[in-house]
C-alpha cells in the first residue's frame, strides 16, 4: 500500500490516542518532523539512507499518517510540540539532530528551543519557524469558515492537489496515492484542516504566542553555533525565497544549498543531489563553514 516504506510501525499513547512513529537503525539519533499535508512517508528514502549509520525517528503528528485521527482534539502548534517532546521523552532521547520540513519546522524548532542543549545538528527544508504574514490566496481560502472545511475536508482540496502542486517532477502514481492514502475521508482529513487553521498570521491567533516563543529561541541556537544545513526548493509557491532569505539572515554560518528547479517537496525533486549532502553533513564533527550554493 505504501511503496518504498518497509518500516515497522511503532505507537505511543498520548491522552488516549495513538501516535505513530518510525524507529529505524542504531547510532546517533536523527528526528524527522513532517508538515502538512504529508506524513513520515515523505522521509522514506532518507530514513533508509541515514538508518545505515544512525537511529532515525520519524513522527506522524496526531491526526496525520498512521496516527489516530481524533475528531475533537487541539490541533495546535503547542500540542504538536508537546506530542513530539513526549515521544522523545518516552524513548529516553537525550541528544538528537533534527530534519524538518514545512510546518514541521515550527514544531521541531519548538521542541529544540525548549531544550537547546539536546540538539546536535539541524536540517531545514522549505519551512519556517518564525512569524510571517505572507500566505498564498489558495491557502487563505482554505481557512475561511464553512468554505474552508468543505474544500479541505469535503473535497480534499489541500492534500489532493499537493501531489502535483508541491513537485516539479511528476510523482509515480503509486507514490502520489500513498501521500493521500491516510487522508481518504472527511474524518481522516481533520488534522489537515486543523493545520491550515492553525497558521498564526497575527497576534489574535491562539498559536501566535507559541510561534513567538519559537522564533525567540532561534537566536539561542545560533549563538550555540549548532550546525545547520538548509536544503531549499526554489519553485515553492508557499515557502518561497522570502523564507529562504530569512533563514540565511538568521543563520549566516549555515551550509546552504538552493535548488532553483526544486519544488516544495524538495526530497521528491532533488533526492539525488540531496543524499550526498546529508551524508556529508551528518559525518562532520563540529560547526560547518559558510557555504552558499
Amino acid at each position: 500500500m505504501y511503496p518504498e516504506y518497509p518500516f515497522t510501525s511503532h505507537f505511543i499513547e498520548l491522552s488516549g490516542h495513538r501516535l505513530h512513529y518510525i524507529d529505524e537503525g542504531e547510532g546517533p539519533v536523527i528526528v524527522m518532523v513532517h508538515g502538512n499535508p504529508t506524513w513520515s512517508f515523505y522521509f522514506r528514502k532518507i530514513i533508509k539512507l541515514l538508518a545505515k549509520s544512525h537511529r532515525v525517528i520519524a513522527i506522524d503528528h496526531m491526526g496525520c499518517g498512521l496516527s489516530d485521527k481524533p475528531q475533537h482534539y487541539p490541533y495546535t502548534l503547542e500540542q504538536h510540540i508537546s506530542n513530539l517532546h513526549s515521544l522523545l521523552q518516552s524513548l529516553k532521547i537525550a541528544r538528537y539532530s533534527l530534519i524538518v520540513h514545512d510546518w514541521g519546522g515550527a514544531i521541531g524548532f519548538g521542541c529544540a528551543v525548549r531544550s537547546p542543549e539536546q540538539i546536535v545538528k539541524i536540517v531545514v527544508m522549505n519551512t519556517a519557524a518564525f512569524r510571517s504574514s505572507r500566505i498564498p490566496l489558495r491557502i487563505r481560502i482554505c481557512r475561511w469558515p464553512v468554505i474552508g472545511a468543505l474544500l479541505v475536508r469535503g473535497l480534499n482540496g489541500f492534500a489532493w492537489p499537493a501531489r502535483f502542486m508541491a513537485v516539479e517532477k511528476p510523482l509515480a502514481k503509486e507514490v502520489a496515492a500513498a501521500y493521500i492514502a491516510p487522508y481518504n475521508s472527511w474524518r481522516n482529513r481533520v488534522a489537515v484542516y486543523g493545520f491550515v487553521r492553525d497558521i498564526p498570521l497575527d497576534s489574535r491567533h491562539a498559536s501566535y504566542a507559541t510561534l513567538v516563543e519559537v522564533e525567540k529561541g532561534l537566536g539561542v541556537l545560533r549563538a550555540m553555533q549548532i550546525p545547520l544545513l538548509v536544503l531549499w526548493g526554489g519553485k515553492d509557491f508557499c515557502f518561497n525565497d522570502t523564507f529562504y532569505q530569512e533563514w540565511c539572515e538568521r543563520f549566516p554560518l549555515a551550509e546552504k544549498h538552493y535548488f532553483p528547479d526544486g519544488g516544495h517537496y524538495v526530497l521528491e525533486d532533488k533526492l539525488t543531489e540531496i543524499e550526498p549532502l546529508l551524508l556529508a553533513f551528518f559525518d562532520k564533527a563540529g560547526p560547518v563553514a559558510e557555504r552558499d550554493r
